[in-house]
């Protein structure tokens, strides 16, 4: 078994190998990188960029086919660069825009619920996709008949080790926006093996680059209230704005990052108190349990498993000597159930205090959407408890072919028996 097979994890994420490594030491040679698997140590990681930085070798483990394309993204720069983008986007999440978003959410949670609570069944994973879909459209002003634009470029940017996901094309001509058909023109099909373009690389993704760049014009000349118009209007304080390249890759950010994560983070969470029916039964008895139920949720089955970093210069951590170019690699899957941190760390325990996981990361990366996250779970599992009641599972789960995504692309569910 290796932490890095995505066949691994068609069988659930390796925790015991995980937790093997780790005992040899938190920072441990794995393949072509450093694995670092100790909580404290993945902490120091992420707050340190200019030792450990996302630019040089991007955030993968595997090496990007085009560099200078990537580095593009916020996700991949170092400051000053990572610091003027996010400063921006920080300022265009304004309290307006996070209260509408905040109630809209409730609202949208409570209708996915409602809209199979007579069906006594369900594909859970199915249902929980509709919500960071909708958030998203809420947070672009995207047109809502567009939102499963951004289901199908999440599969396959994630999903590309997923035979199923690498070739996601749900979308249709006919339920699409006039954007979002000039778009589609351009989407690439697999070729005659069945493969497709490298998602890391703009030619591989020219329908998302073609509706980001003819959204961001729109947004330029037509401003909303949403988030992406609040970013298209500001001047910055030395009067620069976000250029249509920044607002594209921002919007590659989002879709793909801010969709995926939640789409299996959602199933993630009533897979973990499928899997604890107790727990289960204390949040049904105990409402005000469910803030630390959903950080124990994000805690528990840690979305995202990795990222990488590439050492800056050489460094020693935790008596290990790193040398500047080598790949370093923090395994928030490991860091989660650090033993050193969280007392008896497999344990599911939605009353768990403190809990300092790292999902969201750590660090001037952390998680620009982590609010909205943490707003969308609580929103889904307050109708699921109210609509639904105690559920359980109705058929096998099929886990995502991944090493960093821990998703799950089915989760059938029956309650009221």
């Amino acid at each position: 078994m290796t932490i890095t097979d995505p066949d691994t994890y068609v069988r659930g994420v390796p925790y015991e190998e995980l937790a093997r490594l780790r005992r040899a030491g938190p920072v441990v040679r794995v393949d072509d990188f450093w694995a670092v698997l100790g909580h404290a140590e993945v902490r120091r990681v992420l707050r340190n960029p200019a030792v450990f930085s996302s630019q040089l070798g991007e955030t993968q483990i595997r090496d990007a086919a085009d560099l200078a394309y990537v580095r593009r993204m916020m996700l991949n720069m170092d400051p000053p660069e990572h610091g003027r983008l996010r400063g921006l986007l920080t300022k265009a999440f304004t309290p307006r825009a996070i209260s509408k978003l905040t109630s809209q959410i409730e609202g949208w949670a409570r209708d996915l619920v409602a809209a199979v609570a007579d069906r006594g069944e369900c594909d859970f994973a199915a249902v929980a996709a509709d919500l960071p879909l909708l958030t998203l459209a809420g947070v672009f002003g995207v047109p809502e008949q567009d939102r499963r634009l951004m289901y199908d470029w999440s599969n396959r940017v994630i999903g590309y080790q997923d035979a199923e996901y690498a070739v996601s094309s749900t979308v249709s001509l006919a339920e699409v926006s006039d954007l979002a058909r000039a778009a589609l023109a351009v989407r690439p099909s697999p070729g005659p093996d069945g493969s497709m373009p490298d998602p890391r690389t703009r030619a591989g993704m020219p329908d998302l680059y073609a509706y980001a760049n003819a959204l961001g014009e729109y947004k330029r000349e037509h401003p909303g209230d949403d988030v992406m118009s609040n970013l298209m209007r500001h001047v910055g304080d030395d009067g620069g704005r976000v250029s249509l390249a920044e607002f594209e890759n921002l919007f590659w950010l989002f879709s793909v990052a801010g969709n995926e994560t939640l789409r299996n983070g959602l199933p993630g969470g009533l897979f973990a108190l499928l899997s604890h029916p107790a727990e289960y039964r204390r949040l049904l008895a105990d409402r005000s349990l469910l803030s630390s139920a959903v950080e124990e949720m994000l805690r528990w089955w840690t979305p995202v498993m990795h990222f990488r970093r590439t050492a800056a210069s050489d460094v020693r951590l935790s008596g290990v000597d790193i040398a500047a170019g080598d790949k370093v690699v923090v395994w928030f899957s490991s860091a989660n159930r650090d033993p050193a941190v969280f007392p008896d760390p497999d344990t599911f325990d939605i009353g768990r205090t403190p809990n300092d996981h790292l999902t969201f990361g750590h660090g001037p990366h952390f998680c620009l959407g982590a609010h909205l996250a943490r707003v969308q779970l609580r929103a889904m599992f307050d109708a699921v408890l109210d609509l639904l009641g105690f559920v359980e599972l109705a058929g096998e789960p099929v886990r995502l072919r991944s090493n960093f995504q821990n998703g799950l692309k089915s989760l059938p569910i029956r309650w009221g028996r």
